[in-house]
C-alpha cells in the first residue's frame, strides 16, 4: 500500500494502492487502517459526502476493495473553531502527537457554556496545543472525560479524531482506569467497599444529582446504575476524618460526590452534597479550616489508559495540589 498527498488541493488528498493482503476488506475498514488519524465515523461521513473515490469514481463504504485498486480520500482541512485561544497557564503531565494529559487546577471550567464563554480549559488548550489534527472536522481538542470545575487533577485530551474515538471507546467499555482522592468527614465501616446506588437528577433541584436505590419510588426515569469502589488511604479516627481512594467503574455526573454523601461520608468543602459535621474535632482552628475549605476536597490523582497509537498502557499521576496537601498537613498537626 502506498500513499501520496496533493498539497495544492483545498483538501488533503491521500492516495492508496490496495495491496494483496488488504484485498477483500470493506472500504471503510480499509481506510480506517490506512488513515490512522481518522476515526471510522469520520471516514464513513467522508464516503457519504463523495470524498472517497475508488478507481476514480465515488464508492460506498460497503465496497470490497481489490488488489491493485487506487483509493483516494479528500480530507478537508479542519474548520477553525469559533472559540478564542487564551494564554491560560497549564500544567502538562504527558504529551505526544496523539494525546495530552493535564493537571487541571480547581476553579477551571472545562467547556465553554452559558456564563463561561471564555477562561475555560478548551480556550487554554487552543492556545497551548499547536499540533491539533481536528476532531470531527473541527480544529478543537477532544475532551475525553470531564472534571467538575472545583475538582483538581488528571484530565485526558485527544489531539486527533482517531485518538478521541479510541479513548472514548475505552471510557464506554470501562477499561480506562480513574482513581481519585477524597477527604471526607466520617470513618467507613470497612477498609474497602463499593457503592452501587443509581444516580439521576434530583427531583427537587434539577441542578443537582441524587442517589437512588433500585426500588426507590421517586427515582427519575433517567437514573442510571453507578458503581464506585473505595478504600481507606489514610484515617484519623480520633478526629473523624478519612482520606479515601476512590475508583470509578461508571462515570456519572458528580458520581463520587453523590455516592459518598449518600453513604454518610460527605466530602470536605462540598457546597452541594457535603454539609459535613465534625463532632469529634476539638481543635477550633482546624474545624474552621475544614468548614471554610473553598471547594470539594476531591482530586483526580491517577489515570491509566491504553495509548491509541502504540497500545501500550500509559499511567499519569497528578500530585496533590497545595490547598489539599496543606489541609492534610494541618490535620496531621492537630491535637488528638
Amino acid at each position: 500500500m502506498s500513499e501520496g498527498n496533493e498539497a495544492a488541493s483545498p483538501a488533503r488528498v491521500r492516495r492508496f494502492q490496495v495491496g494483496a493482503p488488504s484485498a477483500g476488506t470493506r472500504l471503510d475498514l480499509f481506510l480506517a487502517g490506512a488513515c490512522s488519524d481518522l476515526s471510522r465515523s469520520r471516514i464513513q461521513k467522508l464516503i457519504e459526502d463523495g470524498a472517497v473515490l475508488v478507481r476514480g469514481a465515488p464508492a460506498r463504504r460497503s465496497h470490497v476493495v481489490r488488489a491493485g485498486e487506487e483509493v483516494t480520500i479528500a480530507v478537508p482541512e479542519p474548520r477553525k473553531t469559533e472559540l478564542a485561544p487564551e494564554a491560560i497557564p497549564l500544567s502538562i503531565l504527558f504529551e505526544d502527537p496523539h494525546v495530552l494529559a493535564i493537571d487541571k487546577p480547581a476553579g477551571l471550567v472545562v467547556h465553554p457554556a452559558p456564563g463561561h464563554g471564555s477562561g475555560t480549559l478548551v480556550n487554554a488548550l487552543l492556545h497551548h496545543v499547536r499540533d491539533l489534527a481536528g476532531i470531527g472536522g473541527e480544529l478543537r481538542p477532544g475532551i475525553v472525560h470531564r472534571l467538575d470545575r472545583d475538582t483538581s487533577g488528571v484530565l485526558l485530551v485527544a489531539k486527533t479524531d482517531r485518538a478521541h474515538q479510541l479513548l472514548s471507546r475505552q471510557m464506554r467499555q470501562r477499561t480506562l482506569r480513574k482513581e481519585y482522592l477524597a477527604l471526607v468527614a466520617g470513618i467507613p465501616r470497612v477498609r474497602k467497599g463499593e457503592v452501587t446506588l443509581s444516580i439521576g437528577r434530583d427531583p427537587r433541584d434539577r441542578k443537582k444529582m441524587k442517589a437512588f436505590r433500585p426500588l426507590d419510588g421517586d427515582a427519575p426515569t433517567g437514573a442510571r446504575t453507578a458503581r464506585t469502589l473505595y478504600e481507606i488511604e489514610r484515617e484519623w479516627p480520633s478526629l473523624g476524618i478519612t482520606l479515601l481512594r476512590c475508583r470509578l467503574i461508571t462515570g456519572r455526573t458528580h458520581q463520587i460526590r453523590v455516592h459518598l454523601a449518600a453513604s454518610g461520608l460527605p466530602i470536605v468543602g462540598d457546597p452541594a452534597y457535603g454539609r459535613p459535621r465534625y463532632p469529634k474535632l476539638r481543635d477550633g482552628s482546624l474545624r474552621k479550616r475544614l468548614e471554610e475549605f473553598p471547594r470539594q476536597a476531591l482530586h483526580a490523582e491517577r489515570l491509566a489508559f491504553r495509548h491509541p497509537a502504540t497500545q501500550q498502557v500509559v499511567e499519569v499521576v497528578a500530585p496533590l495540589p497545595d490547598d489539599l496537601s496543606g489541609l492534610l498537613a494541618a490535620i496531621d498537626a492537630a491535637p488528638r
